[in-house]
């Protein structure tokens, strides 16, 4: 079985993770999570990026040792990785011998090709995006379009790597393939920068004297490597290449790469062709996922607006945030992230919708029942049969990293069962004391908990767990085996817990 290859950029250890850090992770735990939930065999990475000028210059501005610097802060993002419930399986340092030692194979592998040669610089650089500008590419003149700070004019030798004699090749590539870069919109956003731009050979070393933290240029150690050619090789130097054969034939090409939009032209033009030089297949997808915003701005530590995973999940539950990310806006928008609409989708979907449905369901079999239940052989209700007809929509959803559809079909669901209880009205069964007809109907609230346990493992992993110790209920997490009616044959004892989602006064 085809090992299915999971990646999240390595993220900057300049400063603690925020909120879009989270998010990208979110995303792909989430899928890595339905993978395994359709059967699928799968390798999940993410890491961090640790060299560069702005980490040495957040080093020296703490009266850090580099080296202590971004061991400490990695560790935040490890520790962020387990509150969110984050399942990698590989966590990659640039810093580490493992990764080193391929980028320093890699750049005399490609200088020996002449692929690489030496040159004079020019131009105009920003820092706090470690990326090279044209002058007609700058906000005025003098800032970067990308993060609007100003930028540097440099002239220095260095090593440049020949992406130029490359676009015609990548050109065909995308071409012939629209579905490599999602969703359109950046797809398109490529093709127009690519018919507007001609690439220009890119800088890939700095001068130690200049720069002195990053991995040392081998054929030339005066010079260290620019910091997005030095962390693009994780995606390859993780899995094995030129040191383990065994599993990087297993893993590469990657089947996704998911990344932010600020970075699609570093992962969709340069990335490629980096594979090209070295003659290895490209990535089979890249997915760039919008911003979150605060008011109308995107999140940066310069303008004071980050906001902090870890506050939200402490304060809401991680599986709160998860949920909010992944159901506020579809993949690929922009998203506003405030702490009222935060609330607002928790109160209206966690608490008043899933919440109070496994509430009032336990604590009607917990009343009217004493926690246990005999299975029954009564046919779903008609809204639950339908719902167990879109089991192919609902897999092509979490095939297509579609959770916000794939969490409205879901809801509905929830909704459909709570309208059923208005509806049916058990309480005036247990009234007038039809306990057969109350049987049946409560056991068919128990399998909507478990289908509902099941379908949310991907998103809500916690919440997920304790639906199925509620129910007293061992799921093997198998959607082709348990996405069935009636699958509780056995006897049910429930143990009912407070409710999972409190509703939050605001």
């Amino acid at each position: 079985m085809k090992i299915i290859y999971i990646t999240t950029p390595l993220y900057y250890v300049n400063a603690p993770p925020h909120i879009g850090h989270a998010y990208t992770n979110i995303i792909a735990d989430s899928y890595n999570r339905a993978l395994k939930l359709l059967g699928k065999k799968t390798f999940f990475l993410t890491g961090t990026d640790e060299h560069g000028q702005k980490v040495l210059n957040e080093a020296k501005k703490r009266n850090q040792d580099v080296k202590e610097f971004v061991d400490s802060v990695q560790e935040n993002f490890k520790k962020l990785w387990k509150v969110l419930n984050i399942e990698y399986d590989d966590f990659i340092r640039t810093t580490q011998p493992r990764h080193t030692k391929i980028v320093k194979k890699v750049l005399e592998i490609l200088f020996k090709k002449g692929e690489i040669y030496e040159g004079f610089y020019e131009g105009f650089y920003c820092v706090p995006c470690e990326t090279f500008w044209n002058k007609k590419d700058l906000i005025s003149g003098e800032r970067c379009p990308q993060c609007k700070r100003k930028v540097e004019f440099l002239k220095e030798k260095n090593y440049f790597l020949k992406i130029s004699k490359y676009q015609k090749d990548l050109e065909k590539f995308l071409k012939e393939n629209p579905d490599f870069i999602y969703p359109t919109q950046r797809f398109n956003e490529i093709i127009g920068f690519l018919n507007t731009h001609n690439l220009e050979d890119i800088c890939i070393t700095r001068p130690k004297k200049r720069l002195s933290w990053g991995v040392e240029v081998p054929f030339s150690p005066e010079y260290v490597t620019y910091v997005w050619f030095d962390a693009l090789l994780n995606y390859i130097s993780a899995p094995g290449f030129l040191e383990d054969e065994d599993k990087f034939s297993k893993l590469w090409p990657a089947d996704v790469h998911f990344i932010g939009k600020d970075i699609l032209r570093q992962h969709a033009i340069l990335w490629p062709i980096i594979l090209k030089t070295l003659d290895l297949d490209f990535p089979k997808k890249i997915v760039a996922h919008g911003w979150w915003l605060v008011g109308e701005e995107k999140m940066s530590k310069s303008k004071g607006n980050i906001v902090s995973p870890f506050v939200f999940c402490e304060k809401y539950s991680s599986d709160a945030l998860r949920f909010f990310m992944l159901r506020e806006v579809p993949l690929g928008q922009d998203g506003n992230f405030n702490e009222e609409n935060f609330v607002h989708r928790y109160n209206s979907d966690l608490a008043n919708d899933l919440g109070n449905l496994i509430f009032r369901t336990l604590t009607m079999v917990e009343k009217y029942f004493n926690c246990e239940l005999e299975p029954s052989e009564k046919a779903p209700f008609s809204g639950f049969s339908q719902f167990l007809d879109k089991k192919d929509l609902l897999k092509r959803y979490l095939e297509e990293i579609n959770f916000y559809n794939y969490l409205e079909e879901v809801f509905k669901f929830i909704n459909t069962a709570n309208k059923f209880i208005e509806e049916e009205k058990p309480w005036q069964m247990a009234k007038e004391n039809r306990k057969d007809l109350l049987r049946d109907f409560l056991y068919q609230l128990l399998e909507v908990l478990r289908l509902v346990g099941l379908l949310l493992s991907p998103v809500l992993p916690v919440t997920s767990k304790k639906i199925f110790e509620q129910l007293n209920f061992e799921s093997e997490l198998n959607f082709e085996k348990e996405f069935v009616w009636g699958y509780m044959k056995r006897k049910i004892l429930i143990k009912k817990f407070p409710p999972l989602f409190p509703r939050i006064k605001w």
